[in-house]
């Protein structure tokens, strides 16, 4: 009879271990359960900060922007599928390093900073540079050295702010979104914003011309980038062979004309 019930006690904890071990397994997050033939996840954790016109922002409660379009056409070519993922601009390092996301796509420069936090990709978008974006009936600001004492915006986390920094600027405010920065700058709660010069010119095409304007000369920042974790050289070098594949087959040339038109195709 000891026999028997030693037997049973047995069965049921191997059974317990097999459902422990299974339930071990189902927490883990969709990207890391299966991967494609290539190695690569089947499905990418992609997050980005959703204020970035044209790049990345909410159209019809839709995420949309060429940053989205390029990273899916990018993951499709890669074989795997994408899960977009939207938080604060500041968060995303930390997300990318921590592994709640596996890449980031959110007009990220390259600076030598991040670097030394994330692997890059190679430069999808070099037709950029940081510009100064103020009202239009301000005649006291027309180039970098005008903004020395003066209050001006940027996004947080971003390397808009370092750049308001080293212009002297009395008081350089870090705002959750660009969206903010204008509406501050319309309310003449800031002298000035700095910002990307294809993201200030798309917000002008949409009517804020009206009431503000674009001043100085454009100054030079890195490339934009796609960011993953630096110990991650298999995705590092799927992105970056998808993204050559989609610019020697027009891919790229497609989702560029669709947001930017075809001046200044990089």
């Amino acid at each position: 009879m000891m026999g028997k019930k030693l037997k049973i006690a047995l069965a049921l904890g191997a059974m317990a271990a097999v459902f422990g071990a299974a339930g071990c397994g189902g927490g883990s997050s969709s990207s890391s359960s299966s991967s494609s033939k290539n190695g690569i996840p089947s499905v990418i954790r992609v997050g980005s900060e959703t204020t970035f016109p044209p790049f990345e922002f909410t159209k019809d409660d839709k995420y949309v922007g060429f940053d989205l379009d390029l990273t899916d056409a990018i993951i499709k070519q890669m074989g795997s599928k994408m899960e977009f993922k939207s938080m604060g601009f500041d968060a995303l390092i930390p997300a990318v390093q921590s592994g709640q996301i596996d890449l980031i796509a959110a007009g990220l420069n390259a600076t030598p900073e991040r670097a030394k936090q994330v692997a890059f990709s190679d430069p999808y978008f070099t037709q950029d540079g940081f510009v100064i974006v103020v009202n239009k009936d301000n005649d006291s600001i027309k180039d970098w050295a005008d903004l020395e004492g003066k209050n001006v915006g940027a996004q947080v986390g971003t390397q808009q702010v370092k750049v308001a920094q080293e212009a002297k600027a009395a008081n350089v405010k870090q705002l959750d979104s660009n969206s903010q920065a204008f509406m501050e700058l319309q309310a003449k709660t800031l002298d000035a914003v700095v910002i990307d010069q294809p993201v200030g010119m798309y917000y002008l095409k949409q009517g804020a011309d009206k009431d503000l304007k674009i001043v100085g000369t454009a100054k030079d920042a890195e490339g934009m980038v796609f960011a993953m974790k630096k110990d991650n050289k298999e995705l590092q070098a799927a992105v970056n062979k998808a993204l050559k594949e989609l610019k020697d087959n027009g891919t790229y040339d497609k989702i560029y004309t669709k947001w930017f038109g075809n001046e200044g195709k990089k």
